[in-house]
């Protein structure tokens, strides 16, 4: 008997925007799969594709070129009708709790309308019985229900945003930096209240974020982006213990340490991101990577097995595993 399909599979995942003759190459030929019941980590710097994928994983964007497929269906050939029932099972945390909350609507309305669209919770007085459970769900109130986004703060309004997430009961969650517009006292809350969730409603997600001490936290496995492209996939513990290719090498690194008298011993990165407009011939992170050589220039690497569980997209065998402090 064949083993089951991943819960979420990416082929070959592009899009690009702008002209052709010289188009945004935000993601480049992009692969990797999520398992049911998985975290999956999506990391890198600024203007490297992670909210784009995101986006792309559930049709908000369409895709230039590749497949995303759940459950082994190809979201990308969905009718509009089927693409419509397919979003109760795939929904969005997104990043900005000001600006992915209709500012006119109360928060009855904002959660009802979902439970409206699938036919859930049929009837008034069940859909107010269903908005309830969900505001006590995400640590807020019933009466909470009659106010508008404004009268809330940022954390009070991502929580209604995971609440509005889970209103239709989905299997899988792309979270597109659900912490970065919230302050740092709040952000512990909002981490502890998507671990439990998660834990009570086995949710499949993707954690999209630039928070390294986050990522280790939650996520089972990390993607590590540059440029539109994967440079590394490894389970968590050992890809933050020991980082395989040199441009996860210098991002974990560099992220800052709690313990002062750890030493800094990482070359920081010299010179800026490439633009995805012109992006460098052969290896994109070879203009700033410290291990270049002439043939990272001509070769574009793609990522390989190198260990098990663990894919690197470098050309050279001989860089080793850094072991970080």
């Amino acid at each position: 008997m064949s083993a089951s399909p991943p819960l979420i599979e990416v082929r070959q995942l592009r899009k690009f925007f702008g002209p052709a003759t010289h188009p945004v190459r935000a993601v480049d030929d992009v692969s990797f799969t999520i398992e049911q019941g998985e975290t999956l980590g999506l990391v890198g710097e600024s203007g490297s594709g992670k909210s784009t994928i995101g986006r792309a994983l559930l049709r908000l964007v369409e895709p230039s070129a590749g497949q995303v497929l759940y459950r082994g269906e190809d979201l990308g050939a969905a009718s509009g009708s089927r693409m419509r029932a397919l979003r109760r099972q795939l929904q969005m945390i997104f990043q900005d709790p000001y600006a992915s909350l209709n500012p006119k609507m109360r928060v009855r309305d904002i959660l009802g309308e979902a439970l409206q669209v699938h036919g859930l919770a049929p009837g008034r007085a069940a859909r107010q019985q269903r908005i309830a459970e969900l505001l006590q769900l995400v640590g807020l109130q019933p009466e909470h229900a009659e106010r508008y986004p404004h009268e809330f703060s940022g954390g009070q309004r991502q929580r209604i945003g995971v609440a509005r997430a889970l209103s239709v009961e989905p299997e899988f969650i792309v979270a597109d930096e659900p912490l970065s517009a919230l302050d740092v006292s709040i952000q512990a809350q909002v981490i502890n209240l998507l671990l439990d969730l998660r834990e009570r409603f086995a949710l499949t997600m993707l954690f999209i974020s630039h928070d390294l001490d986050v990522v280790e936290y939650l996520c089972d496995r990390v993607v590590v982006l540059y440029l539109g492209r994967v440079m590394e996939v490894g389970p968590t513990a050992e890809l933050f213990a020991r980082p395989l290719h040199p441009y996860t090498q210098a991002l974990l690194a560099a992220s800052p340490k709690p313990d002062p008298t750890v030493p800094i011993t990482h070359v920081p990165l010299q010179g800026d991101i490439p633009s995805p407009v012109n992006p460098p011939s052969g290896c994109v992170f070879r203009t700033r990577c410290p291990s270049a050589v002439d043939a990272c220039a001509q070769q574009r690497p793609e990522p390989r097995v190198v260990a098990s569980g663990r894919l690197k997209a470098c050309l050279r065998d001989d860089i080793a595993g850094m072991t970080l402090p």
